[in-house]
């Protein structure tokens, strides 16, 4: 039996539900932890939103990301298609960001960087992966995004 997070995981309201927050300009709200990724429908060519926890901040420009559903994710493959996109993130709202697939060594050193800031919450979210996908953590592709100033 699923736990409540995993089931609030695959819940769309419940993941959807920061959205509102972000488009109204209160993605401040959440901090550095948690983005609006606005991308381009690979097929449809709509405008798309997702709420999303970052990983990483290297630096102010930059900020990485996990596709905690793999490859299979509608957002990580909107990226692949269309990598251009725009970023709401603490007070900075719809800023205009390119974005990259990390290669396995690199995501490989974020996930450990993360998992010594964050133990607690590495737990829980690769718990929360593993048992909402089968996968664990270790392959969740990581997606970095450089903000433009």
């Amino acid at each position: 039996m699923a736990s409540a997070g995993a089931k609030l995981l695959q819940s769309r309201w419940f993941v959807r539900s920061p959205i509102w927050l972000f488009r109204a300009r209160l993605g401040f709200l959440f901090g550095d932890r948690l983005l609006l990724l606005e991308h381009i429908g690979r097929k449809s060519g709509a405008t798309r939103y997702v709420a999303l926890e970052t990983v990483d901040r290297p630096d102010p420009g930059t900020v990485i990301i996990a596709s905690g559903f793999g490859e299979t994710a509608q957002w990580y493959r909107n990226l692949l298609a269309r990598p251009r996109c725009r970023v709401s993130i603490g007070t900075r709202y719809r800023v205009p960001a390119e974005a990259r697939v990390l290669d396995r060594g690199r995501a490989a050193e974020v996930l450990a960087e993360y998992r010594v800031r964050h133990p607690r919450a590495y737990r829980e979210l690769s718990g929360l992966i593993e048992e909402a996908t089968g996968r664990g953590i270790d392959t969740v592709p990581l997606v970095e995004l450089s903000l433009r100033p």
